[in-house]
């Protein structure tokens, strides 16, 4: 399935879409009043039950699309976690454990939405990355059973202000969570295989800039889960952001920042296409 939320003239709801229309799950799984309370409920059975065979109630070219998980609980970021990504930071050693950051859900808009550049910088960078949505609660996981802790894959754009990722003198959180700076979406999709890598591309304003597999990741998705679940609880519903392959683009100096008019999309054909246009603050 591919579980979406959205917007329909200004009312919210989810759904599952099919070809080039969404289901309405709302109506059908009425005990829930967002795509996140299926998750935490663990009934995503019930939402492929509901949905199986039905035509869909709106055309997708008529609704706005959110991002697919309202307020999860937690959306952790991994950092450097592509192979030659280190170097972008003068890093030579190969890291042994996951370098991990918060973003606020406010920070992300979902797919066809604008990405905002605040007025208090012009360096909003792009991020395309692959997404891991939690299935269940899970504590202490061990390696050869956390990729069994996933019941969905999404897309982010993990947009970020790069002069304010060392605003304070050791964190990143200040540039990553700027309101609306990074895209989140299409939607969630629940029929995946993990048994191959998984292409990523993303293209800034139709031109390739980044293009690479997990394959080249660091640390993989299960031992991201595995690491994340040896000192907190994953809760279903929760999103993990597993990193950004290197850029493909030569670096110039001053460096190429976004601009109002700049579109980023971020693509993987197992799961869709993130599509997200620039604009300034207001």
């Amino acid at each position: 399935m591919r579980l979406a939320s959205y917007a329909l003239h200004g009312r919210p709801s989810f759904g599952v879409v099919v070809g080039d229309g969404i289901v309405d799950l709302r109506p059908r799984l009425n005990r829930f009043s967002a795509l996140i309370d299926v998750f935490r409920a663990q009934a995503l059975d019930q939402a492929k039950a509901a949905s199986d065979g039905v035509r869909p109630d709106v055309p997708l070219a008529e609704v706005d699309l959110l991002p697919p998980l309202s307020a999860p609980e937690k959306i952790l970021c991994v950092g450097v976690n592509y192979a030659n990504r280190p170097a972008d930071y003068d890093i030579t050693t190969t890291p042994k454990y996951p370098s991990m950051f918060y973003r606020a859900p406010n920070s992300l808009v979902g797919s066809g939405q604008n990405l905002v550049r605040p007025k208090i910088s012009e360096q909003l960078d792009y991020e395309g990355e692959i997404a891991i949505v939690i299935g269940r609660d899970g504590k202490h996981v061990p390696k050869e059973r956390a990729l069994g802790m996933i019941a969905g894959l999404t897309l982010c754009n993990e947009g970020t202000i790069r002069d304010w990722t060392r605003h304070g003198q050791f964190n990143v959180t200040q540039g990553k969570n700027f309101d609306a700076c990074g895209g989140i979406g299409p939607w969630i999709e629940t029929d995946f295989d993990l048994g191959k890598p998984l292409h990523l591309i993303v293209r800034k304003n139709g031109e390739v800039t980044q293009d690479d597999t997990t394959a080249s990741m660091i640390f993989s998705f299960a031992d991201i889960i595995a690491y994340t679940t040896s000192f907190m609880t994953l809760k279903a519903g929760d999103v993990i952001c597993t990193g950004t392959p290197v850029k493909n683009t030569p670096k110039v100096d001053p460096p190429v920042w976004l601009k109002p008019g700049d579109t980023i999309e971020v693509e993987c054909p197992s799961i869709g296409v993130l599509r997200n246009a620039v604009v300034d603050e207001a």
